[in-house]
């Protein structure tokens, strides 16, 4: 129980004194001094923000990241074939509104996440009640048609996930 208080986060505390002394690339006991001093004292002063997320269905979790690494991979390659194609085809960037229904704050960090790794779309803004979300996007034919996918490819599993 006193160890708890000490080290409330005991796997955070010990990824950052490791990050701290790989960063800092020296086991000088002022760095060790210094990496156990923000092992211990950052998770207290950032206890809480720090949300317990529970997964419904770890397995669809997976699916998900897969999902997103072949986006990202096939994103990639349409926006450096945009970028060399630019001379002759201009991309139809756009604001585009998507209607939400992912309610958990962890979701949506994760949606907010996964729009910011994919290339050519940029998470812009969040309605205050979180019921519409603004992308930008860098090249659409289709707005209702990338409203759909995006929402059965990102949104409804996050809702399967974490709701």
């Amino acid at each position: 129980m006193i160890l708890r208080r000490i080290v409330p986060a005991p796997l955070q505390s010990a990824l950052l004194f490791a990050l701290w002394l790989v960063l800092a690339r020296s086991l000088s006991p002022g760095q060790i001094l210094l990496g156990l001093a923000l092992a211990l004292l950052l998770p207290r002063l950032t206890a809480p923000l720090r949300v317990r997320a529970r997964l419904r269905r770890p397995l669809r979790f997976l699916r998900y990241v897969a999902t997103v690494a072949r986006d990202v991979l096939s994103s990639n390659l349409q926006v450096a074939s945009g970028i060399v194609a630019w001379p002759w085809r201009r991309p139809r960037s756009r604001f585009v509104i998507i209607p939400l229904e992912l309610r958990d704050p962890v979701g949506l960090a994760v949606l907010a996440m996964v729009t910011t790794i994919v290339p050519g779309t940029v998470w812009s803004e969040i309605a205050l009640d979180r019921s519409r979300l603004l992308l930008h996007v860098w090249d659409v034919n289709e707005e209702e048609a990338f409203i759909q996918r995006f929402k059965a490819r990102y949104e409804q599993p996050l809702r399967e996930i974490f709701e």
